[in-house]
């Protein structure tokens, strides 16, 4: 990151009052960064009477990147259309085990890149009658292109073998045919390894033995339920992180939700939210404090401070302190 870099904050609802704050002290502490703060989610759209503020959208569309937090009610009517404005076609959703946190597969360490754009999440529902709706997957050759030509950006530049397609294949034959032809076919000219799997039996696989992947590349509906059940894995949503790229902005949020029950009690994890921007810094090109970001929250992580939901009883702005405190030339 050669030149100051514009960030658009985003806290939203809840706990994302909480961490975002913290992440951006660590962030502070390793970059030169110029933040816009705007709103979004339950709170602004009760205010207002809009979920989505023009000016939150402006901001986002105009930032190098955007760090956001959580919403509640309103998701889908904030998150989506910013996905939308930084033309996010790939959702990246990293999951793996960390020093000191008790997981129920301590071998899990994958990622999961995820189209970001069409199938379900494309808004394509009607109510035909009182007793009909329909909801219409949108599948396209050039989307589905463009998260292959990712991953086999990803695993060439991250020195993986290949990835595994997760599908359905032998149930939806048109529209995952088509997605799963137009991947195989760009891993092919790219020379890149492929693996299939159902995603139904993948559920099955990952659970039992997630040592047997290590990238998975699948449709939106289905890398958002495997991306869950990751999680789940590895000690809960509270230390996955995701990216929401684009070919030029990107959005960077943790997975967990705006935890309404614990919101206010200053106990909230920030890990996830850190570990966000630690994603955000290598968008940005700042490998080399995204790594320091990282191991300073594996630090923390491994020894303490901890927040109650990691048995600790510590607050939010102390595990963010001692994460600052781990840092080089702190």
């Amino acid at each position: 990151m050669n030149e100051t870099a514009t960030v658009a904050v985003v806290p939203g609802d809840g706990i994302g009052h909480e961490v975002v704050p913290a992440a951006l002290e660590v962030l502070d502490a390793v970059a030169d960064i110029e933040y816009v703060h705007v709103e979004a989610g339950d709170a602004v759209a009760a205010q207002r009477g809009t979920p989505l503020p023009e000016e939150t959208l402006e901001a986002v569309s105009e930032a190098d990147a955007t760090l956001f937090g959580a919403t509640g009610e309103t998701s889908a009517d904030v998150i989506l259309p910013l996905r939308d404005a930084v033309d996010s076609f790939v959702n990246v959703r990293p999951a793996r085990t960390y020093p000191g946190v008790d997981a129920v597969q301590p071998e899990t360490d994958l990622v999961i890149l995820r189209e970001n754009t069409e199938g379900v999440y494309a808004g394509m529902e009607d109510r035909l009658t009182e007793d009909v709706s329909t909801l219409t997957r949108l599948v396209t050759r050039s989307a589905s292109r463009r998260l292959a030509e990712f991953a086999c950006d990803y695993v060439e530049s991250n020195d993986h073998d290949g990835f595994t397609v997760a599908h359905k294949n032998n149930v939806m034959r048109v529209t995952d045919g088509l997605f799963v032809d137009t991947v195989r076919e760009e891993a092919a000219a790219r020379g890149v390894d492929v693996d299939e799997a159902y995603m139904d039996a993948m559920a099955t696989h990952l659970a039992m033995d997630p040592a047997g992947y290590d990238v998975i590349v699948c449709p939106n509906l289905a890398g958002d339920v495997l991306s869950d059940l990751a999680a789940g894995l590895v000690g809960g949503l509270g230390l996955l992180p995701s990216a929401n790229v684009g070919s030029e902005r990107g959005i960077f949020e943790p997975v967990h939700g705006c935890a309404p029950d614990i919101a206010g009690e200053g106990i909230a994890n920030p890990s996830a939210t850190i570990l966000s921007a630690a994603m955000l810094l290598e968008f940005l090109g700042a490998d080399d404090a995204a790594r320091d970001v990282r191991t300073a929250v594996e630090a923390t992580l491994a020894d303490g401070p901890r927040t109650p939901d990691l048995g600790g009883t510590a607050t939010t702005d102390a595990v963010a302190a001692a994460v600052v405190d781990r840092l080089p030339d702190q």
